[in-house]
């Protein structure tokens, strides 16, 4: 039986490296986050040509995605530097000196990577749900922006969504001879003018060319010259995206996961119905064409993608749920490692912990992603880098706790 002074002191070095953790665990944390903030905006303002105030704009949108990265590298930091200082200062070879199991001396690591691995996974879902659609729109709405900034220094800009734009001149926000070419699924559409003007429709979600004397050309047969003033919507996508259906699984909040999943279900029960009608159909009356061709080839196809959504539908919540809790798999692995290497230089025991530790997690989580969408697996396969990683783990405690 321990008595109180024996039990005080694992209490002691408990909240005293759990305290040693956090700090180092949130300076590195508002050092990293912020560098990967500025190279995130600065990549979007070199590849877009944002300007000021969009860069402002992006900001809250890039910073969950920012910390949903800088999680996992700072928490595994954080023990590496704690436990790696402490067992070259020999602390931890004076604990089980005084009869203290080092691995008493870990029970800190646990309890800040359990408090910490949900607080990830929040984090995460924020990034994909809100984060990285809020940069999409940002980008987006300052669309208009950054073509006129590009037009002006090369006279030519061409778009993620489909269009590209080669002016003569531009005189403020005259375009002068534009030459727009729109790609389509039935071949490009080019449009020359006199003149033109850009400008952004968020309601209708499209951009609009107003131009003057113009000329259409396209598809091989399509050939009209307008004069006057005619105006041409382009679009650009959803700006709006409140349907979940229209959005991708991957962007879904957890929230919204379960009940899409339902609607998705039910919306292959009712394919299922349409395929076997149809069929039947075509047998009864010996038309093997509706079967084979152009229509059974529409059905089966739709059939086949709304079956793809529902695995990726099902693989939401534990993929979430796996990257959240690599910060779990990384600490665990982290602090008796560190133990282990016994460095007092905190860079050389981060990178000989987390250079392994990359190796083999991140390959395993995309091969168990990969397989899970290609539904070879089921969607747990996206914790085999966990657990991979927790065993690794448990081996490394069980020779710190020989050793």
């Amino acid at each position: 039986m321990f008595t109180p002074i024996q039990t005080a002191v694992p209490t002691r070095l408990s909240r005293y490296i759990l305290a040693e953790i956090l700090k180092i665990f949130v300076v590195s944390l508002i050092v990293l986050t912020a560098l990967i903030l500025v190279i995130g905006v600065g990549r979007e303002l070199v590849r877009q040509g944002l300007g000021v105030v969009a860069v402002v704009q992006l900001l809250p949108f890039v910073l969950p995605l920012s910390l949903q990265f800088a999680f996992p590298a700072t928490a595994l930091f954080s023990v590496c530097s704690v436990y790696g200082r402490m067992a070259a200062d020999g602390e931890i070879a004076t604990l089980k000196a005084s009869g203290i199991s080092p691995l008493r001396a870990l029970v800190p690591a646990l309890v800040f990577a359990t408090l910490l691995s949900p607080v990830a996974v929040f984090v995460s879902d924020l990034a994909v749900s809100w984060g990285r659609p809020g940069v999409n729109r940002v980008v987006l709405l300052s669309i208009t922006d950054i073509a006129y900034r590009v037009l002006d220094n090369q006279h030519s800009y061409t778009s993620d969504h489909g269009f590209s734009i080669h002016v003569r001149d531009i005189q403020g926000k005259r375009l002068i001879h534009p030459t727009v070419t729109i790609e389509g699924s039935r071949g490009n559409i080019q449009l020359t003018a006199r003149e033109g003007e850009l400008t952004l429709d968020p309601d209708q979600e499209q951009l609009l060319l107003r131009v003057v004397d113009s000329h259409v050309e396209g598809d091989g047969t399509l050939e009209v010259t307008m004069g006057g003033e005619t105006t041409f919507p382009i679009p650009l996508g959803s700006l709006r995206r409140n349907d979940p259906s229209r959005v991708s699984p991957s962007e879904l909040p957890l929230r919204l996961v379960s009940s899409e999943s339902i609607r998705q279900e039910r919306a292959i029960q009712s394919s299922v119905g349409v395929v076997a009608v149809r069929t039947g159909l075509a047998i009864l009356s010996a038309r093997p064409e509706d079967i084979c061709g152009g229509v059974g080839r529409t059905h089966a196809t739709q059939l086949h993608n709304a079956r793809k959504r529902l695995r990726r539908l099902h693989i939401v919540p534990w993929r979430r749920w796996a990257e959240g809790f690599s910060c779990f798999a990384f600490v665990l692995v982290g602090a008796p490692l560190a133990m282990l290497v016994r460095s007092g230089d905190s860079w050389t025991t981060f990178g000989l912990c987390f250079l392994p530790t990359l190796i083999v997690y991140y390959p395993l989580f995309m091969f168990g992603l990969e397989q899970a969408k290609d539904g070879h697996m089921p969607p747990q396969a996206v914790w085999i880098g966990n657990f991979v990683l927790i065993t690794i783990a448990t081996m490394l405690i069980a020779k710190v706790r020989r050793h």
